[in-house]
């Protein structure tokens, strides 16, 4: 598998997990997992929050990843379940309902874009939210089927039909003229 994953026995103890490898897997995903999470919470400090719970299961789990898929296939699932968690807990909460229609603002950067692509992908239902996002971040469609538990052609579907919906959402929010 990954050279870099290879724990290290120490005369018949439990397996060590170094901290130059954690170092390098944290490294490699992080950013991924925090646009993964940002897609779902639409909140940078909140992300930042799920990013650092992912990490620390991570950590905590490593020893024991079976590499019966890629590591960040499994990673990936990791952020996915905390993310769905703190939704649940999310959807708990009270919280006051804010106009539907406010006044428009123009938005011509590339970040107010990217904000309002998160907040687009916010709105989506959580296995689409899981399934854009991880395509956003260029995981090949057999890996994003394996962390959802769908079929590679459904997959496929959904990736088409959530970008219609994403396109329509922009439009109902000015975006494309």
């Amino acid at each position: 598998m990954v050279s870099y994953l290879t724990l290290h026995k120490k005369e018949g103890k439990v397996p060590v997990l170094s901290i130059t490898m954690f170092e390098e897997i944290y490294n490699r995903y992080a950013s991924q997992i925090f646009r993964v999470c940002l897609g779902y919470t639409n909140d940078a400090d909140q992300a930042k929050d799920l990013v650092q719970e992912t990490f620390i299961a991570v950590w905590k789990n490593l020893p024991g990843f079976r590499h019966q898929s890629k590591i960040s296939t499994w990673i990936f699932r990791i952020a996915t379940n905390k993310c769905l968690r703190a939704l649940e807990v999310a959807k708990r909460m009270p919280t006051a309902e804010l106009p539907y229609h406010l006044a428009e603002t123009l938005e011509e950067s590339p970040e107010e874009k990217l904000k309002m692509l998160y907040r687009c992908i916010s709105e989506l239902d959580e296995t689409d939210r899981i399934i854009i996002s991880l395509e956003l971040e260029g995981l090949p469609q057999a890996e994003i089927a394996a962390v959802v538990g769908l079929s590679n052609g459904n997959v496929r579907v959904k990736i088409h039909r959530i970008k219609e919906k994403l396109t329509q959402k922009f439009q109902a929010y000015g975006q494309f003229r």
